[in-house]
């Protein structure tokens, strides 16, 4: 005797047998292709329409196959990108957490003149300090691994000759 699995394997691919020895030779047999270019003017409407449904199903199948074979071109890299990333970034994932998120973007601007001897700019977003480094990334990199630290701009100081 079979058991369940057998018998539904068996049924499963009766159906397959069936569909590509039967179904789908008898579907193609059906189909309206005049032998000559003229032929296409005798065809009846619903000739017609079995025609343009079959060409329009064989197109969609085509265009699939060869964008799986081809890869997608430029413009779904950027959706392929989407897809990739988290759906929603998670509070952790957000570099800048509290500076200025009133606004669309973050960017400073100091004048050269202005500048200690030394300046130490925050690269990590993390400074009570912003945009002067207090040192906070030493205690981010401790925690997560990470090698942040500041930008350091020194003035170059001239010497008499």
């Amino acid at each position: 005797r079979k058991s369940e699995f057998e018998q539904s394997s068996f049924s499963a691919m009766n159906s397959l047998r069936n569909l590509f020895h039967v179904s789908l030779p008898n579907y193609f047999k059906s189909i309206p292709i005049p032998n000559e270019v003229s032929g296409f003017a005798e065809l009846s409407f619903n000739d017609i329409v079995r025609l343009v449904a079959f060409f329009v199903f064989l197109s969609l199948i085509v265009y699939s196959l060869l964008r799986l074979i081809l890869g997608s071109g430029g413009n779904d890299r950027k959706a392929a990108l989407k897809s990739e990333a988290p759906a929603e970034s998670s509070k952790s994932e957000i570099i800048n957490q509290t500076i200025g998120k009133d606004k669309p973007k973050i960017a400073t601007t100091k004048d050269i003149e202005e500048l200690a001897e030394k300046s130490v700019f925050c690269r990590c977003w993390k400074s009570k300090k912003f945009p002067y480094c207090d040192g906070s990334h030493n205690k981010h990199n401790e925690a997560t691994g990470d090698n942040v630290g500041p930008l350091i701009i020194k003035k170059e100081t001239k010497k008499d000759e």
